[in-house]
């Protein structure tokens, strides 16, 4: 017995129900973006598996446990992008884009993939929505970033559903500084941290402060402190930021366990988290990363931006019930036409009435039908009106005007009179 074809687990169809509320996400926030000066630029999704290891660490759960990596037919190690900003990062070095100091203001969107326990929130394919700029080293460009996700946030309704927490994770020689005193920490209480964090501890030991395990929570609340740590550049860059955040009335959190899962990033380091979703609670996820384009063989370029998971967002536009209800509205109108003659005609008045009236959904019956199915055809689409053709109103150059949500009366409209018609009954809508 064969096989019954189905969708890889953690991979998922977005339906035709599903993708309305997509699509109001994905063009607010590319409206937002085009407001803002940013360019969208569209990226591979199968990058050499290089990139990946160089950009986001060796060590990394991403690199050791999540990549979708395979040999293609010239034995060339492939992979699946697992993140954005490593292949952003390699477009701009490829074709020449932050030479001479150019500013680059970029966006992407599209999928990507890690082998992840599936679960509510997370999956294995997921979507992204990512900024990235470069050439701007100051706090002025992260502020930017922070208050742009944060006019987005007041654009969908989300305002007080989310909270921005920040920290500053400082130059590498910080934080290297900072690694030492706090593995020393932690190797005096490794028999008691969780199996996790102590391999973490030979690989990326900052990603033990982030750890959800209870216990080791616990034994991090005498752990060295990042922010003892800081250079005096990266100081004045983080009240730079801070200043700046609250002069526009932004609030923030800080927490200085916020590392971020992957290692390129340096200073800012910044997540929009929310708590009506349970444990995956951050739907957006940023920090600076100067020196990024250096690891790939660039010369050192800085580097800012952040990513917002599709998924998450849509999910939590959808618990709060904040997709509009128009995004899932019916069609206006559905010509039902009896006979060829009137079928032929049918199509050029549907044409007609879609140049005459913006934004009008319209309907044609495909597949001819009696009068009743066409009807029913009709009732079932959720269409307000039924535009009535056959041999009758063809020969007088009418058509029969049926409401189908109320008790009122079938009415002949001249077709010329017909766009008035339906463009008032919209706005009256």
């Amino acid at each position: 017995m064969s096989k019954t074809l189905q969708a890889i687990r953690g991979m998922n169809d977005i339906l035709p129900e599903q993708t309305p509320a997509w699509r109001y996400l994905e063009r607010t926030l590319a409206d937002l973006l085009d407001s803002y000066g940013y360019r969208e630029v569209r990226l591979p999704i199968l990058e050499f598996t290089e990139l990946f290891a160089r950009g986001i660490g060796e060590g990394t759960d991403v690199v050791d446990k999540e990549m979708y990596t395979f040999l293609d037919r010239n034995e060339e190690s492939l992979t699946l992008r697992p993140e954005g900003t490593a292949g952003c990062v390699r477009a701009v070095l490829e074709h020449g884009m932050t030479g001479g100091g150019q500013v680059q203001k970029l966006w992407y969107a599209g999928p990507m993939f890690r082998y992840e326990k599936p679960q509510k929130g997370r999956y294995r394919q997921f979507h992204q929505i990512g900024v990235e700029v470069f050439n701007l080293p100051g706090p002025d460009i992260d502020a930017e970033l922070i208050v742009l996700t944060w006019r987005l946030w007041k654009k969908l309704g989300l305002g007080d559903a989310v909270t921005l927490q920040l920290n500053s994770l400082g130059s590498s020689e910080a934080r290297a500084a900072y690694r030492n005193e706090l593995v020393a920490y932690l190797e005096e209480r490794f028999d008691r941290l969780d199996e996790d964090s102590q391999r973490r501890m030979t690989t990326n030991p900052l990603r033990i402060l982030d750890s959800k395990v209870p216990e080791t929570q616990a034994l991090l609340v005498g752990a060295p402190r990042l922010h003892d740590f800081l250079d005096s550049d990266s100081i004045l860059h983080f009240e730079g930021l801070k200043a700046r955040l609250d002069a526009v009335g932004i609030r923030y959190e800080i927490n200085q366990k916020l590392v971020r899962g992957l290692d390129y990033y340096s200073r800012t380091a910044f997540e929009w988290v929310t708590d009506k979703l349970g444990s995956q609670g951050t739907v957006c996820g940023g920090g600076r990363y100067d020196g990024l384009i250096t690891q790939f063989g660039g010369k050192p370029t800085p580097g800012v931006g952040f990513a917002m998971g599709v998924e998450r967002l849509v999910l939590l536009l959808e618990t709060l019930e904040l997709i509009p209800a128009e995004l899932n509205a019916p069609a206006h109108a559905f010509i039902c036409a009896f006979g060829e003659p009137a079928e032929l005609a049918a199509l050029a008045l549907a044409e007609q009435l879609r140049d005459a009236v913006p934004g009008l959904r319209l309907l044609v019956n495909s597949g001819a039908g009696s009068f009743k199915s066409q009807f029913k055809k009709a009732d079932k689409s959720g269409a307000r009106f039924a535009l009535i053709l056959g041999e009758d109103e063809l020969a007088n150059r009418v058509v029969g005007f049926k409401p189908l949500r109320d008790d009122s009366e079938q009415q002949n409209i001249a077709w010329d009179a017909l766009a008035e018609r339906l463009a008032a009954c919209i706005d009256q809508a």
